[in-house]
């Protein structure tokens, strides 16, 4: 049989694997002309304000999504789980306590989050951006906060409503409105507040349109009168709240280990060179975005997927998806780390400047942690899926504590390019050991099911 007819068949026999190539697709498209804007607005960005500036801008934009993301509980894995077992039980109005619950609890925690973020700002302008200007441009870029009221819950209903194509609508838009407001800033000698200005107006555009989207979906799907809908039909608090709250504390641990690298470089080393440090490494990373962002839409899609074949318990059919998805996601990354191995230095000179051109050792070092998360995406909503939402949580806990005391003895030391070699250390074990978990606990259940 050749390649051609072996992939048609398993086109037309996995309806699995279909539905989420068919859901990504429209995620994919969005993300690919988004991937292209995104690299617009970074690249004229960094040009415009110089590395000092530009690592500055990250810094601030970093601290502002770290308190949202602190609060958030990751409500939209709540929504997802409880919402879409609800739904395809038929049970709407225990669905419509399940969208309740998460929505009044994500209003709360973008008031709280704002807040926080007003109050914190200068603590945060001194001790770890080392610049007193940074107080304003953090409480500006902080109304974004107040946009975001119910953006997770809504694009978790989109997701298990399979409502694909507005939300990458949305996103797209998003985009389109930062890089435009950006060019403008490029072409006219504009300044780093016109560039917050951009991203604020598309985090603000993003947050409302997918709220009021949401929203409309909410009433297609489970009725008119869902917000009625009393909380006594929640699962059982301890199971509900304990799925809440280990996905929050999950989010934080993420949070410190992961996603505040430039803070952490503005922290642990001083000033001026701190923001230099943040320019290179917020460079790198975007170089990095080109492997992450076509597979993303993949996430969104396959956990509904996987939460499906769990509860069918069908673990032959779950199996077959995650090598499938597997070898999809690998391909592209594969490639794509190849063309950045060869061509990563030229690439970041041509486009950003020579300026940037001490960028490309961390992107090549990032590339090993960040390549093996993107081909092995899936890793931590299966263990969600099969029900066990703290072993991911404990491994990442343990390695991130590893890897912030690494960074406060090596980072001083080496710089940026420790923060990036430690990072994918961190990526490689506790992804490594999350599919293994995972892999194991379906092997088991399979077998006990004989």
């Amino acid at each position: 049989m050749s390649i051609l007819s072996k992939i048609l068949s398993i086109w037309r026999e996995d309806s699995l694997l279909r539905r989420v190539l068919k859901n990504s697709s429209y995620l994919f498209s969005s993300s690919t002309i988004g991937m292209g804007l995104a690299m617009v607005q970074s690249i004229l960005a960094a040009r415009l304000l110089g590395v000092a500036a530009f690592g500055l801008l990250g810094m601030v934009m970093s601290f502002a999504t770290s308190i949202n993301r602190l609060l958030s509980f990751r409500i939209g894995e709540l929504v997802v789980k409880y919402g879409g077992e609800y739904l395809s039980q038929g049970k709407k109005d225990r669905a419509s306590a399940t969208l309740k619950a998460a929505a009044l609890t994500e209003i709360s925690t973008s008031l709280s989050a704002y807040i926080l973020l007003y109050i914190f700002a200068p603590l945060a302008a001194e001790y770890i951006i080392k610049d007193p200007a940074a107080t304003l441009f953090i409480r500006f870029y902080a109304l974004a906060l107040l946009s975001n009221f119910v953006t997770g819950t809504s694009a978790a209903l989109l997701q298990i409503g399979d409502h694909f194509r507005s939300q990458a609508a949305i996103a797209l838009a998003q985009n389109i409105i930062t890089a435009s407001i950006i060019t403008y800033a490029y072409f006219t000698d504009g300044d780093i507040w016109l560039i917050l200005t951009a991203y604020l107006a598309g985090k603000v555009f993003f947050g409302f349109s997918l709220g009021f989207w949401g929203m409309r979906r909410a009433k297609e799907m489970l009725g008119h009168g869902w917000m009625r809908s009393p909380f006594n039909l929640l699962p059982p608090k301890k199971e509900f709240w304990s799925f809440a709250f280990s996905s929050n504390f999950s989010g934080t641990v993420n949070l410190v280990t992961r996603d505040s690298e430039v803070l952490w470089l503005g922290f642990l080393l001083p000033g001026e060179v701190g923001k230099i440090a943040a320019g290179y490494y917020k460079t790198a990373l975007a170089i990095i975005n080109l492997i992450l962002m076509p597979i993303n839409p993949f996430i969104a899609t396959t956990f509904p997927e996987i939460s499906r074949a769990v509860g069918e318990k069908a673990w032959d059919k779950l199996k077959t998806l995650l090598k499938r998805l597997t070898t999809i996601s690998a391909a592209w990354t594969l490639s794509v780390s190849l063309f950045l191995l060869v061509a990563g230095e030229w690439l970041i000179s041509l486009f950003y400047g020579a300026e940037y051109a001490p960028a490309t050792p961390a992107a090549l070092i990032l590339l090993l942690g960040f390549g093996t998360a993107n081909i092995l995406y899936w890793n931590r909503p299966l263990l969600l899926s099969l029900g066990m939402p703290t072993y991911p949580l404990k491994v990442m806990a343990f390695a991130g504590v590893a890897k912030i005391l690494l960074s406060f003895l090596l980072v001083p030391r080496f710089g940026y390019l420790a923060q990036a070699a430690l990072m994918s250390a961190y990526f490689v074990v506790s992804v490594g050991l999350i599919v293994w978990k995972g892999m194991r606990e379906i092997k088991q259940r399979a077998e006990a099911r004989k």
